[in-house]
């Protein structure tokens, strides 16, 4: 047995040694866990003074072996490969630096895996989700007592300003779980929460700083957790946003870069050109190619460089981190096409490879399907493929379901649009990996695309909810938050009525809310519950008929169930026969409208403007 006293000193030394070496230097990734595929990890050290690569790096934990160490360009940098055996036990691991006979070292965590080895997590997403897109600060403001963060560079907070801080957190979309469960929603996908430690514009998260924080005006990493755990406990999922392509201007790289190469450089500043057809562009100019990927996206966002290995790695170990430490079930990756795009095959690769369930989808933001698909796993014979499971569905939106509403019908006009775009999904591998959105961050608000036509909104979301792929909402389109994206992108990110206290308007509560938003907030609820329960739409096939004078009808069906989707883009009443589309509808004699229950025989007329998601009965 021991003394209290020599217990007390056993203690006092562990945390005295672990004060120390928490003070001597910083590795990345932050830690790391036993039983994991990858366990040949290249740790990323810095030291505080030019000589530190000059120490010897030693460390001995029982299943952990040092295999090289790199020769890096900077001087306060040291970068270790090591090897984690199987036999490898979780615990504090004593990374120790020695020069001139001194010792010192920090001290680094090896993990258990979280409960469930990615059973539990990393599920992805697929058709059968409906994801929720919110940007953090603008959702609710859940905890004000990390509304201004000490020795952050910004400090803003003003609701009435719309690139200042407005307050919300994590903490705020875990006070609203039941609502976005209860509005039909299985996944959160949030704006990226990692720190961005930058002077100003902070509220949208796209200029990282430090990849291993959490930013601590959001609830840093114990809040993130705290969500993680709470839509899990729910049988919920969360998306986190993956920006590789270029970082904040006050990233600590940037500040002191490991290599010279850590970012792209160029003479004078050079943005990118944005035309991504030089990439697959069998004529194009290697010249203009390179400035499309390796330009800057914007001056204050450096530009990574993946072909750096050591950049490369430290990428994607701290995507695998992050699915470990936060338990993220799917990827959103922006800016997917300004990527070196073999990198991103690597990284994707390697998170499927550690998460077999795990899926990304990317931000493709082009004009054209085949542009579109060539980013994605396609049926192209080229030489390069890529390996990214679904894409963004810019395509659905400006040239399928925004044509539909907006324009008149015609050969290639209108509604004939969308069946045309739908048409070419034969491009994919798998169209259902694609997510379908109305709107999003960067974009005009769908309410106000439509000119506050709430028949319109209307008709978007019946589409939105019955077409392939995985539907996304953006926060507050079911209550037709409004907003043009032009002269700013702040006017589509304004607050979520009722999230900060003194509201006068809440959705989550419908106090203040008009009777259209009510309406339309009912309405996507009936809609996202009926999708959620529907197998024909999550799970099953979808068969579409030529549109006829602006009718346009599709059906989503399996063994169990037969959903007829009629949209009728005309100025006047149409009349709907099921004999038009006996492939479909032969067995069946009558229609249910899942909204309002009222029951049709074969032969109806459906009103203009409107879309009707009907179930078929025998």
């Amino acid at each position: 047995m021991f003394k209290k006293s020599s217990i007390l000193l056993i203690i006092s030394a562990v945390f005295f040694c672990e004060s120390l070496y928490a003070q001597y230097a910083t590795v990345y990734p932050a830690n790391w866990w036993v039983g994991m595929k990858h366990n040949k990890i290249q740790l990323l050290i810095k030291g505080d003074y030019d000589q530190f690569n000059k120490e010897q790096l030693r460390i001995n934990y029982p299943g952990i072996t040092v295999t090289k160490i790199n020769n890096l360009d900077n001087g306060k940098y040291i970068c270790a490969d090591i090897t984690i055996a199987n036999t490898a036990k979780p615990g504090t691991v004593a990374i120790e630096f020695i020069q001139n006979g001194k010792v010192h070292g920090i001290a680094w965590q090896l993990k258990e895996r979280r409960k469930g080895n990615g059973t539990q997590y990393a599920k992805g997403v697929n058709s059968s989700d409906l994801v929720y897109l919110i940007m953090p600060d603008r959702f609710s403001n859940g905890d004000t007592t990390n509304d201004h963060v000490t020795g952050m560079k910004d400090q803003s907070l003003n609701r009435g300003e719309i690139y200042d801080r407005h307050g919300g957190d994590m903490q705020g979309i875990i006070n609203h779980l039941d609502y976005l469960q209860n509005l039909g929603v299985t996944t959160v996908w949030m704006t990226p929460v990692i720190e961005n430690d930058q002077p100003k514009r902070t509220e949208h998260g796209y200029s990282f700083t430090n990849h291993y924080k959490i930013d601590a005006r959001l609830g840093g990493e114990s809040a993130y957790k705290k969500l993680s755990d709470a839509l899990h406990q729910r049988g919920m999922k969360l998306i986190q946003d993956a920006v590789y392509n270029h970082v904040g201007s006050e990233n600590i790289f940037v500040k002191d870069p490991p290599t010279k190469d850590w970012f792209h450089q160029w003479p004078t500043y050079t943005g990118t050109s944005f035309k991504d057809q030089v990439i697959f562009d069998p004529y194009g100019s290697p010249k203009e190619k390179k400035i499309m990927q390796d330009g800057w996206f914007e001056r204050r966002m450096p530009d990574v460089n993946q072909s750096n290995p050591y950049f490369a790695n430290f990428l994607i170990q701290h995507a695998i981190w992050s699915v470990e430490e936060f338990g993220v079930d799917g990827w959103r990756i922006d800016t997917y096409i300004y990527n070196d795009l073999d990198f991103m095959n690597r990284c994707n690769a390697a998170l499927v490879e550690e998460y077999p369930k795990m899926t990304m989808f990317g931000e493709t933001w082009v004009h054209g399907t085949a542009s579109q698909a060539y980013f994605t796993a396609n049926n192209f014979n080229t030489a390069f493929k890529s390996n990214l499971q679904g894409a963004t569905d810019f395509q659905m939106l400006f040239y399928g379901i925004m044509p539909s509403l907006n324009e008149k019908f015609g050969w290639t006009e209108g509604v004939n649009k969308l069946y045309s775009t739908l048409s070419n999904d034969f491009l994919y591998k798998n169209a259902n990996n694609n997510v379908i959105f109305l709107d999003n961050h960067d974009l005009t608000r769908f309410y106000s695309e439509m000119k506050e036509d709430i028949n319109k909104v209307k008709m978007g979301i019946a589409w939105l909810l019955t077409t392939r792929g995985i539907p996304q909402i953006y926060y507050g389109t079911e209550v037709l938050m409004k907003g043009e994206k032009n002269p700013a992108d702040g006017w589509v990110r304004l607050d979520f009525p009722g999230g900060w206290t003194g509201d006068k308007k809440s959705a989550f509560s419908q106090e203040g809310l008009s009777d259209e938003e009510k309406n339309m907030l009912a309405y996507t609820k009936t809609m996202a519950n009926f999708r959620k329960n529907s197998s024909a739409i999550t799970k099953g096939k979808l068969m579409q008929f030529i549109p006829n004078d602006g009718l346009y009808v599709y059906f989503r069906y399996d063994n169990n169930q037969t959903v007829m989707c009629v949209m009728n883009t005309a100025d006047k009443e149409k009349q709907v026969d099921f004999k038009n589309y006996d492939e479909r509808t032969n067995g069946f004699s009558k229609a249910v409208d899942v909204i309002s229950g009222t029951s049709f025989n074969s032969s109806f007329s459906i009103p203009a403007k409107k879309m009707w998601v009907l179930e078929l009965k025998k």
